[in-house]
């Protein structure tokens, strides 16, 4: 059975210093803010994906364990250069992984959150 359509997804992740936060994905990754919600500002990341960042507040919490935040991007040295110049620390330097074939490397925000900069290999993989 077919589901009913979805038009966009927001991945939403708090922090303690909205402010900082913001910065960082606005002014060293380069997304667009889309919208401000005074406690919450979402930013695109593609075309229907986009990412909320909150203040904490009771019954959310600051917990970057086990989120991996991925942008699939179609050129990922390009990405690697762009956050150097950002004055952003990659963990390291772009790399094929066999076991997922992927292209990619990885840097955190300013809460801990694992980002992840990846392009497919694999030609099953259906860009949009």
């Amino acid at each position: 059975m077919a589901h009913p359509q979805i038009d966009q997804g927001v991945t939403w992740v708090y922090t303690h210093d909205l402010d900082a936060t913001s910065a960082f994905y606005r002014d060293r990754i380069g997304l667009a803010q889309v919208l401000d919600q005074g406690l919450c500002r979402i930013f695109r990341m593609g075309p229907a994906n986009f990412l909320g960042v909150c203040q904490v507040r009771p019954g959310r919490h600051v917990e970057p364990k086990g989120v991996v935040i991925t942008f699939v991007v179609p050129d990922v040295d390009a990405w690697h250069r762009h956050l150097v110049a950002a004055g952003v620390t990659p963990e390291g330097q772009p790399e094929r992984s066999e076991k997922f074939n992927v292209y990619c490397f990885f840097a955190r925000d300013p809460n801990g959150y694992l980002l992840e900069f990846q392009a497919f290999l694999d030609p099953a993989w259906k860009r949009a």
